[in-house]
């Protein structure tokens, strides 16, 4: 049809831009004879990036095309891969990732009638969807599933079940969403071929593929949601842009792993079709770039001062950022931002601090980490204090002292796992500098029981303990004494009735999952 044959020229567009499509022929023959349905994806996890707007101005390609798209929040995934979102945030996240990405679509004017938006959970809790999740789970290897996740689901030391059934469940999204193809990074590589290999084992097609290159962050490595310094929020003023792209990494001449460099390749000029430079006449004045070759020769050849090219982007950047910030000073987006990501409240651009309260008492700011006693002795000027050298994740151990003579020998501290908070002011008791907390939790009476917090086992030292629900913020690099900011959050710390030990009825965890205490149920935490 002349419909199909429009397609077919567009695909040849795409398939320039795309760095790789699996399954060409089969999406041909597609396109012959109707309209292509195609899938993107995207977890909820931290707030998206500039580089989204790659996806999104392929998306809008799709779209010209007449292609079907479907833009599916994945918010099971975004639990599954290491707890990124926890369970009390995921319809917040997927709420705040809906408007987001509709106000990126509407900043780059894509038509949003056109899209359908899904969310994960609202099929993939399913009885038929579970069943092909165990029959799945029956058919691929630990190998082949670790190996999927490989470039997308964070790797730890001690990896959780969860990350092995995030690719499976990905592949079934296929079947489950009818498409015909799915789009996305090429970090997403190894999943799309766990799917191709493994979807006809249960009785569905094979489908079509499609990526798109991964932009450098800021610091030259994959920009990511959850790296606040590889990427410029959405969201982020133009103070902070033009911070953030100041510290980029760009050297002159150097086109390799140049994230201000990549940007210009795939966002600026998919989305404007040209580039303006923008410099003092007696550096060459203002120049117009009508393809990214130009302007890569010119960097290359240092024709093209990195100050220059920093300053150009920022200019195209806030361009673009201007609509979703605009959108997002509105009372009820501003709300959504800081129940979706509590803890990580930023100043808006008029310089008011949004939830400046709940700033000041975010948990978050504490450095607690796990840590390993290395050594314990008794204190050589005081009876009731030890003196610990533990192993905090650091080139070298910490000088701990703990009145914990009282309450736990020796020999339970030696080479324990223990709690440590790290960002309080070092303190001399009885002569010697302490340069950490050990945390415990205590029940007062007759007589006072004390025992040191326990981390999950597997834990190791440098591990960062966190809040459910703040997992984004950053700790103080130093408490304020005088502000007493570990005093009032201090408060707030309790034991459940289940040993486990919480901030305002929230969880403290680390990646592999509670800290607890092994008796001291409503015990304080200290």
């Amino acid at each position: 049809s002349g419909d199909g044959l429009m397609q077919l020229g567009l695909m040849n567009v795409w398939c320039c831009v795309l760095q790789e499509v699996l399954g060409e022929d089969k999406l041909k023959q597609i396109l012959q004879e109707r309209e292509l349905k195609v899938y993107w994806g995207s977890a909820t996890t931290g707030k998206p990036h500039v580089a989204y707007f790659v996806p999104m101005s392929k998306i809008a390609d799709f779209l010209k095309a007449g292609c079907e798209v479907t833009i599916l929040f994945a918010d099971l995934h975004a639990y599954l891969d290491n707890m990124k979102a926890p369970w009390e945030l995921l319809e917040l996240r997927v709420k705040y990732y809906e408007q987001v990405i509709k106000a990126m679509l509407e900043s780059i004017g894509v038509p949003l009638e056109k899209l359908k938006f899904i969310k994960g959970t609202d099929y993939q809790l399913s009885r038929e969807y579970t069943l092909d999740v165990y029959r799945l789970s029956s058919m691929v290897t630990e190998h082949d599933a670790k190996k999927a996740g490989a470039e997308v689901v964070k790797q730890v030391e001690h990896p959780l079940l969860s990350g092995l059934l995030y690719p499976g469940l990905q592949a079934l999204d296929e079947e489950y969403l009818k498409v015909d193809a799915q789009f996305g990074g090429v970090d997403q590589r190894k999943i799309f071929t766990l799917a191709e290999k493994y979807l006809p084992s249960l009785g569905y097609a094979k489908r079509v593929h499609l990526m798109n290159p991964m932009v450098p962050g800021l610091t030259g490595a994959k920009m990511s949601s959850s790296e606040e310094e590889s990427k410029i929020d959405l969201l982020d003023s133009k103070e902070d842009v033009k911070k953030k792209l100041k510290k980029a990494f760009c050297e002159p001449g150097n086109i390799q792993n140049n994230g201000v460099l990549s940007f210009v390749k795939y966002v600026v000029f998919p989305l404007r079709g040209e580039f303006s430079i923008k410099r003092d006449p007696k550096w060459g004045g203002d120049k117009v770039y009508t393809a990214f070759e130009e302007v890569e020769k010119d960097f290359a050849e240092e024709l093209i001062h990195p100050g220059d090219l920093k300053a150009s982007v920022e200019t195209a950047l806030n361009e673009l950022l201007e609509p979703i910030r605009k959108k997002f000073e509105s009372p009820e987006l501003r709300k959504l931002t800081n129940s979706a990501y509590p803890g990580a409240s930023k100043t808006s651009q008029s310089g008011n601090c949004l939830h400046a309260e709940n700033d000041e008492l975010a948990p978050s700011r504490l450095d607690i980490r796990v840590g390993k006693i290395i050594s314990v002795d008794k204190h050589p000027d005081a009876d009731s204090l030890y003196l610990e050298k533990i192993d905090v994740g650091e080139p070298e151990p910490r000088t701990v002292v703990s009145g914990l003579v009282a309450y736990v020998s020796q020999e339970d501290l030696q080479d324990r796992t223990v709690l440590v908070l790290c960002n309080l002011k070092p303190q001399k008791m009885r002569g010697i500098e302490s340069q950490a907390m050990l945390l415990c939790a205590s029940i007062e009476g007759e007589p006072r029981r004390v025992e040191p917090l326990d981390a999950p086992e597997g834990s190791s030292p440098g591990e960062r303990v966190f809040v459910e629900g703040y997992e984004t913020g950053k700790p103080d690099e130093k408490l304020n004494p005088k502000k007493k900011v570990w005093e009032k959050l201090q408060v707030d710390l309790k034991i459940s009735d289940e040993c486990v030990a919480q901030w305002k009825d929230k969880q403290l965890m680390t990646k592999l999952g509670q800290i607890t205490c092994k008796t001291l149920k409503g015990g304080n935490i200290s």
